[in-house]
């Protein structure tokens, strides 16, 4: 047994060892130290609109107007953005990071935040919203009610003292996004996996 021991590299016969002598100690798990080549989340953007902001929306911005009156007529209603009001909806940027090897239906977490001055999202709806990679391609799509962690306290004014705490323009919608098609990557080249 001690000569076919003897017949292995130095290095080999030294990863055996100090393999057998630190498993007792604690051991260590792969996904920890390496990753597969070729893996890794890739972040996904859209643009959208949210509703329901009981009058703390966007102070009539063209793009939220427009945005509004082409969600209307997406839905038959044939309107102009000079008859809508967007005191109670927001334009908004939503993003993401989609991870390797999730499947079409696989829910993710996205980020929404307000590009216009709405002085909150609290209590505001996403409206279905494609999210989109580098490529330009859609990999998911986005929609849901918004959980806001700021807060604003207080009438402000002449007098008035106003609170503030984090950021209320910006909120998250948990598992608010359906994978809707896989990002395509590369693990295996030439018949090896390399980590």
């Amino acid at each position: 047994m001690n000569f076919m021991f003897s017949r292995f590299p130095l290095f080999v016969r030294c990863t055996v060892l100090c393999s057998v002598l630190a498993a007792p100690l604690g051991a260590v798990r792969l996904k920890d130290v390496a990753q597969v080549e070729g893996s890794r989340d890739n972040q996904l953007v859209g643009y959208g609109i949210v509703v329901g902001l009981a009058g703390d929306g966007d102070s009539n911005a063209q793009a939220t107007l427009r945005s509004v009156a082409n969600i209307l007529q997406r839905h038959g209603l044939q309107i102009d953005s000079t008859q809508v009001k967007a005191k109670n909806a927001a334009a908004v940027m939503i993003t993401s990071d989609i991870g390797p090897f999730l499947k079409e239906g696989a829910r993710i977490d996205v980020t929404v935040a307000s590009m216009g001055d709405a002085k909150t999202l609290q209590g505001g709806v996403l409206l279905q919203t494609p999210l989109i990679g580098a490529d330009n391609q859609g990999y998911a799509v986005a929609q849901g009610a918004i959980a806001v962690g700021g807060v604003i306290g207080g009438e402000g004014g002449a007098g008035g003292a106003t609170v503030q705490k984090n950021h209320p323009t910006v909120g998250v919608i948990s598992n608010g996004a359906i994978v809707e098609r896989e990002i395509p990557m590369e693990i295996v080249n030439n018949g090896h996996l390399r980590l």
